[in-house]
């Protein structure tokens, strides 16, 4: 326990943290009004659309489902709504390639498990509902600062509209979430708030009053833990911290390489503006050729 008794609260990153607040039977509710307030706020921002209510969820094997060869799907939480909806729920700590391919194979396991063998079937489908919270930005600046809540659907790209709106897929840029205590009005605002900040909390916000929060708290403080979840949360957490440290030795590599990319072009980009100005003054290919490093036909191309 020496590793983590500075923290107060669990890590929300870690796979034991996050399976402790959200995928047991025990803390339902939690999910539950995790998942009201993001499709709350999905709503919001697709306003002809009705909104899905959660009310209650059933907990379902997260390793499923079909064997595809050797490949499976195994899940952070996977559960079912009162109608036969699927949802499910990662928490994603680092990008990956083909994250999003991954995203989207993912989701095909509720789709076809739902299809019935023996027996007459309409291919009627009921909805599947993929929810990431990601702890990174999207590569490439795809996105603004500020867009870091996305809701992603089959769409007609002539008008725009949804084509298809029983498969949903929403993702949470959360690095780019940057409301204080004092900005959090809505419960979608609290629950970003709380998964971003958890483990930096030593109090409950003030903010946070609802008993849904009063719940969250409970569980998540380390010092309720017993023994066995005290071990495993402690391998957990070394293994999400040895997985950021690596994150961030690649990210620190890769800076550096641009870095040093950017000098090694900008000493090029300073002889050819050297030579072009020996040429300009009738210097002889030989001497511009020895003293700027170039080679013939880089000065005959100048």
């Amino acid at each position: 326990m020496e590793g983590i008794m500075h923290e107060r609260y669990v890590n929300p990153y870690t796979d034991f943290g996050f399976k402790k607040l959200f995928g047991t039977e025990l803390n339902k509710e939690l999910l539950v009004s995790l998942l009201n307030a993001l499709f709350d706020r999905s709503a919001q921002q697709s306003p002809g659309e009705p909104r899905q209510v959660v009310k209650d969820l059933r907990y379902l094997p997260t390793e499923k489902m079909e064997a595809y060869g050797e490949r499976r799907a195994v899940f952070d939480v996977y559960c079912e709504g009162e109608n036969g909806e699927k949802f499910i729920v990662e928490m994603q700590k680092a990008s990956q390639d083909f994250f999003r391919d991954r995203s989207v194979f993912y989701s095909a396991f509720p789709i076809i498990e739902q299809g019935k063998v023996g027996a007459e079937w309409d291919f009627h489908l009921n909805a599947v509902y993929t929810v990431g919270i990601l702890n990174f930005v999207f590569p490439g600046d795809e996105y603004d600062h500020d867009c870091f809540h996305h809701e992603v659907k089959l769409m007609d790209v002539e008008d725009k509209h949804v084509f298809y709106d029983k498969l949903t897929y929403v993702y949470l840029e959360m690095p780019k979430f940057s409301k204080t205590e004092d900005e959090l009005v809505s419960m979608y605002d609290k629950w970003l708030f709380v998964l971003k900040n958890l483990t930096r909390l030593m109090e409950r916000p003030a903010a946070l009053q609802e008993r849904v929060f009063t719940r969250l708290f409970e569980q998540a403080e380390i010092a309720r833990f017993t023994p066995d979840e005290s071990r495993i949360y402690e391998d957990s957490l070394k293994h999400y911290r040895d997985l950021h440290n690596v994150v961030q030795s690649a990210e620190r590599k890769g800076r550096e390489e641009g870095r040093v990319e950017g000098r090694v072009e900008g000493r090029v980009e300073n002889q050819r503006d050297t030579a072009r100005r020996m040429k300009a003054d009738g210097m002889s290919a030989e001497l511009i050729m020895k003293y700027c490093g170039l080679t013939r036909q880089q000065v005959d191309e100048l």
